[in-house]
């Protein structure tokens, strides 16, 4: 067997040894929570509908997300920085470079969480515009809104959208060894989001996104679709005039007002080349 497919094999490891633990943990955390200060009261999450396919997604896109983005930086080190051989490759990318790996790593990942925010807070209302939503438009068409729907995302978007943003900062320079602590965060963060939940944070609620926050954003349009773009930082919607917060009031209802998206992950990845 050749080394590339045993080294893509070794990676599907790696990451399924993260993944698996992780997915267990907050599987706990999001069924304790939700029972008590559920948002839209219901049935439990691992009652879902189309949970099979929530399911395909999160074992999927960690993986597809982790060949990219090594094959991203190898090819970024190749093109920009002619570097081509695998012990400098690794030598390069092992502490960061240039000026902002000279920062204290706690600045650095201040740093990549801000940029990368305000970056994916545009990205994200491209996507919902023109031939772009197509793609996004697989996200939203959970009508379940759970902690577990935070990985569905078609390839295109989560390239355009996530891996390439990463990509651009670390060949800016701002070290790997940054993900030990914002990979948790915001793995975590991002299920809380869309987990079935009620909590505002009250005044926390223009710094950190929280639950309600964005499932306004999985509304209906009419509800607030197009709103509540940012990530993890309130601000940059309150700041361009996307944020939407009503007082004494919680989203009833989630999902895309196309019943042509089909509910199997092999279907919604098809989806957008057909329309």
């Amino acid at each position: 067997m050749s080394s590339m497919p045993m080294e893509v094999i070794e990676v599907i490891g790696q990451t399924m040894t993260k993944v698996i633990p992780v997915t267990v943990v907050l599987a706990v955390v999001f069924t304790v929570l939700s029972h008590f200060w559920a948002c839209n009261p219901g049935k439990p999450w691992w009652r879902k509908r189309e949970l099979a396919t929530d399911i395909c997604y999160w074992f999927f896109v960690p993986v597809f997300a982790r060949i990219l983005r090594i094959g991203l930086l190898v090819l970024g080190a190749a093109i920009i920085f002619n570097i081509h051989e695998p012990d400098e490759l690794i030598a390069f990318y092992d502490n960061g470079h240039g000026p902002l790996a000279q920062l204290p790593l706690w600045v650095q990942a201040i740093l990549f969480l801000v940029a990368s925010d305000f970056m994916l807070y545009w990205l994200h209302r491209m996507f919902h515009s023109g031939g772009f939503w197509k793609y996004h438009a697989i996200h939203h068409s959970s009508e379940d809104l759970e902690w577990i729907s935070a990985a569905r995302f078609h390839p295109v978007n989560l390239f355009i959208g996530t891996i390439l943003v990463d990509v651009i900062l670390l060949i800016a320079g701002i070290s790997p060894n940054i993900m030990l602590w914002v990979g948790p965060f915001t793995t975590f963060h991002s299920a809380f989001v869309h987990a079935n939940l009620n909590w505002t944070l009250g005044p926390f609620k223009y710094v950190l996104a929280t639950p309600v926050f964005h499932r306004w954003h999985h509304t209906s349009l009419e509800e607030g679709g197009d709103t509540n773009f940012a990530g993890t930082f309130p601000i940059w919607d309150i700041l361009f005039g996307t944020f939407r917060m009503p007082e004494n009031r919680l989203p009833e209802s989630y999902g895309v007002d196309d019943q042509a998206i089909p509910a199997e992950i092999g279907g919604q990845l098809a989806y957008p080349f057909r329309q």
